[in-house]
C-alpha cells in the first residue's frame, strides 16, 4: 500500500510540472506578444491618437443623442454631426499607422476639435472636444527618440557628469567661462 501511494505521488508530481511548464509556456507566449506591442506602441503617439479617436467616437454618439423629451434636431448641422467626428477618428487612426506626418495631423486633429465647440453641440458636450485636444497636443508633442540623443545620454550617465570632455560633447564644445 506504501508503494502504490507513493507511486501516486510520484506521478501526480510530473503530472503537476507538466501542467506547471504548460502555463509559463503560455505565459511567455503572452509577455512576447505584450513586449512586442509594447516597443510597437513607443515608437508612435499611441496615447495622442487614442485620445484623439475617442473624442471623435464621443462626438459622433453625442450627436444621436435623445435625452427625455429634448429631442436634438440636426438639419444642416447634421452633416457637420457626422463628419467632424469621423475626421477626428481618421486623424487619430492616421497618427498612430503614420508616425512621421504626426504635427500634420495634431495640428488638424487640434483645429477641427476647437471648431466642434460650434458645429457638434458643443463639441460632443464638451467632453469630446476636451478629449480630442487633449489627443491633439499629445500628437504634436510627441517625439521619436533618437539614437544621437541616447548615445548623449548614455555618455553623461556612465561619466557621472563630472568630467568636461562628456558635457563639452553634449553641450557642443561651449563651456561657461574660463579662468586665467
Amino acid at each position: 500500500m506504501l508503494l502504490s501511494s507513493a507511486a501516486k505521488h510520484d506521478r501526480g508530481e510530473r503530472g503537476g510540472l507538466a501542467m506547471r511548464h504548460a502555463a509559463t509556456s503560455r505565459r511567455s507566449a503572452g509577455t512576447g506578444a505584450r513586449s512586442s506591442f509594447a516597443v510597437w506602441r513607443r515608437q508612435r503617439p499611441f496615447v495622442g491618437g487614442l485620445l484623439t479617436v475617442l473624442g471623435g467616437v464621443e462626438m459622433f454618439f453625442s450627436g444621436q443623442l435623445d435625452i427625455g423629451k429634448i429631442h436634438v434636431q440636426l438639419g444642416i448641422e447634421g452633416l457637420q454631426a457626422t463628419i467632424i467626428p469621423v475626421l477626428l477618428i481618421l486623424l487619430g487612426v492616421l497618427a498612430i499607422a503614420m508616425p512621421v506626418h504626426r504635427i500634420f495631423y495634431g495640428v488638424i486633429a487640434l483645429a477641427v476639435a476647437v471648431y466642434s465647440l460650434i458645429g457638434v453641440n458643443l463639441g460632443g458636450f464638451f467632453i469630446g472636444m476636451l478629449l480630442a485636444t487633449v489627443g491633439g497636443v499629445l500628437i504634436v508633442a510627441w517625439m521619436p527618440k533618437t539614437a544621437s540623443g541616447a548615445a548623449v545620454a548614455d555618455a553623461l550617465s556612465t561619466d557621472g557628469g563630472t568630467s568636461g570632455d562628456a558635457t563639452d560633447s553634449a553641450t557642443g564644445g561651449m563651456t561657461e567661462g574660463r579662468r586665467s
